[in-house]
């Protein structure tokens, strides 16, 4: 941002991040670290690098250095310091604001992976508690709620915490079903299946030619079809579809997004 300051995140990609494999290059070639600063911090003993996101300048020379592409320095407008929803600790990335879903409406999130979708849907659902970046000592639903105080998001988590409205989501990978669900699949929808609406689903999402099978035989495709389903035939006040595109072709998409927005009929 012109003449502005910049927050800057440090992400170490855990996976990568491998001190007993290099000679720690990113804290050697670290012009900070170089005037006596801990910017860097890591050993051959050291399980992750640190990086400290207040000390470092953004010279990106550590990114450059590392031999194994586990460091991205990303800037951001220092504005949006002031509005982090969720982190989950040292050197990963922030979550900034939370969309706002709305009576009668389709609310989609639309961006690459990796920049927070999934987790701002866990926090709408209930199933993640906002940390407002404090991963140490997070806060708890009394200070949440004072944090959002005016906004509609305050009503909303009112709402879900006094159980005054039911979410409901749809996991994105699809492929773990078969470890958490086990049975037939048409055992399974006649259970979910509140609003009477089986019959009319299985046509409209392919079901009915897999309705014998037990579900860890099902390919993605139809498990994608099958977690709409489930998900689309329970009665809720807000529904939520973790990328309920993969793995469908084009057909299947748009069956797919009129079962969801026909959620938006009076049940």
């Amino acid at each position: 941002m012109a003449g502005g300051r910049l927050t800057r995140i440090a992400i170490l990609k855990e996976d990568r991040c491998k001190p007993k494999e290099c000679r720690q290059e990113c804290k050697k070639s670290c012009p900070v670290v170089k005037t006596g600063k801990l910017c860097i911090e890591v050993s051959s003993q050291s399980k992750m690098a640190f990086i400290s996101e207040e000390l470092c300048i953004g010279c990106g020379i550590c990114v450059k250095k590392c031999p194994f592409g586990a460091i991205e320095i990303i800037n951001l407008p220092n504005d949006l310091d002031q509005d982090t929803t969720h982190r989950y600790g040292a050197n990963t990335f922030k979550l900034h604001r939370l969309p706002v879903p709305r009576p009668g409406q389709v609310l989609g999130l639309v961006g690459t992976n990796g920049i927070g979708k999934s987790t701002a849907l866990k926090v709408l659902a209930g199933k993640l508690k906002p940390n407002l970046g404090r991963f140490n000592n997070p806060p708890d639903w009394q200070e949440i709620l004072a944090y959002f105080r005016g906004s509609e998001l305050q009503n909303y988590f009112k709402r879900i915490l006094e159980d005054n409205v039911k979410a409901i989501i749809k996991p994105q990978y699809v492929d773990h079903i078969p470890k958490e669900v086990k049975g037939n699949v048409r055992q399974i929808l006649d259970r979910k299946d509140e609003r009477n609406v089986k019959a009319e689903l299985c046509v409209d999402l392919e079901l009915n030619q897999v309705i014998d099978r037990n579900v860890g035989v099902l390919s993605g495709g139809e498990l994608q079809r099958f977690a709409i389903a489930v998900v689309a035939m329970q009665n809720a006040g807000i529904y939520m579809f973790d990328e309920p595109s993969s793995y469908l072709d084009v057909k299947q998409r748009l069956k797919a997004a009129q079962v969801i927005r026909s959620l938006l009929r009076p049940c």
